[in-house]
């Protein structure tokens, strides 16, 4: 178990200035961020390759008013992004940390980019729910592990230092909250000491811990956890015992289509397009634009916690310019109906309803009929044959709410004020998507990861040389 002990009598065996934990994409950006303005910097990873919660996902990062989005003839602004994030989040987000990750989240991208080789550019062709505009970008593989190894790349360029298998168990702070240093495990159960004039908190968040996961989003207790296994709270409970503020431990990022028992991530893109999803009777149950994040619990709250993806051919197409797709079918998890009742065979759904649902769904893009769910179909071509389904369910990816920061990334104490060399960022952070599931909005996570990653490594470095 993680713990703060008391710094005082505390001997070292190595002191580095800045010490960052977690190799995700908010600790290498912050390490990038730091060496740019001089600090040296060693970034602590539990796990022998760099992954964690960066690899695990789609790689899409939003940014509002880059020239990739000029480029392409898209007027956009912070201003803009931050009305749709708290349109999401129904007006409960921070405002002030919306307001700082938004307007900084546009330098970021092309500062990475330019300065760093990173080569984001904008996505296009399909636009995620609840942003009014095309504003996510990516590296050119378009994938999390891609968007990893070229951080990975930048921040050993810039001369951060990585120190891999290094979980840090301990905490070392003065009374007056200053942190000291810290200890680390290895795998063969030796330990070490560092001290540090700074520290960065950059472990992501606790879905990976099943009890704080019960006690503060008890919804998706039973919910498969989609994240990485590291995400187990140690900022948390280090920022708990060290009197930070905590802030919307209720949010989280769920996702409603994951392909079972392949544990495979389909990508909305397929539902923002004109695919649907139906339950094991054969007909739909909500609103698929709504969010893919509260759509796991609409999906786990169905026969079973299980759910199919419905498309055709042209939404396979697009499907196929993924990575994770091209693997769920390589895996056999994509089944194929010339007609709805061949499709219904290959399922195993009732043909009678799914036959209904294709023709429900054809009258409300023709405009013959309202969605009762409420959904638009007309902007969209209908379905048609071949058609394709895979079985999905819903799961936690990663969980929003952590300690509160101020504008510099530094966390916050409960009774006001800051902790004097703590910073944080991430999903260690209190992200933007306000206190519950249905706040979030694609692309929050490594929205905060990316730009407070780069705050908090700005603002380290400024630190150490005051």
């Amino acid at each position: 178990m993680t713990a703060v002990q008391p710094a005082e009598d505390q001997h070292f065996e190595a002191t580095v200035p800045l010490l960052v934990v977690g190799a995700g994409a908010c600790g290498l950006t912050a390490a990038i961020a730091a060496r740019e303005a001089g600090a040296e910097v060693v970034v602590l990873e539990r796990d022998a390759s760099p992954s964690g919660s960066t690899s695990l996902s789609s790689g899409f990062v939003p940014a509002a008013g880059t020239r990739f989005q000029a480029q392409q003839g898209i007027a956009d602004s912070p201003a803009a992004f931050a009305a749709d994030i708290q349109a999401k989040a129904k007006g409960k987000a921070c405002s002030g940390l919306v307001r700082l990750v938004t307007e900084a989240a546009a330098p970021a991208i092309e500062w990475l980019s330019d300065d760093h080789g990173l080569g984001f550019h904008l996505v296009t062709g399909f636009k995620y729910p609840g942003h009014r505009v095309l504003r996510m970008h990516a590296t050119p593989a378009r994938t999390g592990v891609d968007l990893e190894a070229r951080l990975l790349q930048a921040a050993r360029a810039a001369g951060a230092e990585i120190m891999t298998s290094a979980r840090v168990a301990d905490l070392f702070a003065a009374t007056d909250g200053r942190i000291r240093g810290l200890r680390i495990l290895r795998p063969d159960g030796t330990s070490e000491t560092l001290g540090c004039g700074a520290l960065i908190l950059a472990s992501s968040g606790f879905g990976g811990d099943p009890d704080l996961v019960a006690r503060h989003i008890p919804e998706m207790k039973d919910a498969q956890y989609f994240g990485h296994a590291g995400n187990r709270g140690e900022a948390l409970r280090w920022g708990e015992a060290l009197g930070a503020g905590l802030k919307h431990l209720g949010a989280c990022q769920g996702h409603g289509s994951v392909a079972t028992p392949h544990g495979i991530l389909i990508s909305w893109a397929l539902m923002m397009e004109g695919g649907v999803q139906v339950n094991a009777e054969g007909r739909r149950f909500s609103d698929e634009h709504a969010g893919y994040s509260e759509q796991a619990l609409a999906v786990l709250r169905q026969p079973g916690g299980v759910a199919w993806d419905v498309f055709d051919e042209r939404l396979r197409a697009l499907g196929l310019e993924f990575e994770d797709f091209r693997n769920a079918e390589a895996a056999g998890a994509i089944r194929q109906g010339a007609t709805p009742e061949a499709l219904a065979e290959a399922t195993g759904l009732p043909s009678g309803p799914l036959s209904e649902t294709l023709k429900s769904i054809r009258r409300s893009q023709a405009g013959l009929q309202r969605d009762p769910f409420g959904r638009d179909f007309t902007g969209k071509p209908p379905l048609g044959a071949p058609y394709y389904a895979v079985k999905v369910t819903g799961a936690l990816f990663h969980t929003q709410g952590g300690l509160a920061v101020d504008d510099q990334a530094r966390v916050q104490c409960t009774g006001g004020g800051s902790l004097p060399n703590l910073f944080a960022g991430g999903g260690a952070a209190c992200g933007v998507s306000g206190p519950a599931i249905e706040g979030y909005l694609s692309g929050n996570g490594l929205l905060t990861a990316i730009t407070l990653g780069r705050i908090a490594g700005r603002h380290a470095a400024d630190l150490l040389r005051a």
